[in-house]
């Protein structure tokens, strides 16, 4: 049985929220597509194309469902918020 994409695993996820370099990598090699690391507020300020993509980030995920799971452990979501400082 073949194993699943490292983005798709924990290998490739990092446990601070988004993908590490590995799953970023893997996501590419399977669908072609591109994925960017996460623009803190911190490196926003410093560029004003990373902060534009931050604020669409941030924007984009506001409409996704809650941020804790109900045993009180953050998802995802929130992990991802988190590193990006929304």
């Amino acid at each position: 049985m073949a194993k699943t994409a490292a983005w798709q695993r924990k290998e490739g996820k990092n446990p601070e929220g988004g993908l590490n370099a590995k799953g970023r990598a893997s996501y590419k090699r399977e669908t072609g597509g591109t994925l960017k690391p996460p623009v803190s507020a911190k490196e926003a300020k410093k560029s004003p194309k990373k902060a534009a993509r931050r604020k669409s980030f941030c924007a984009r995920m506001n409409g996704v469902k809650g941020p804790m799971e109900k045993n009180g452990k953050p998802t995802r979501k929130a992990l991802a918020l988190r590193k990006w400082d929304c």
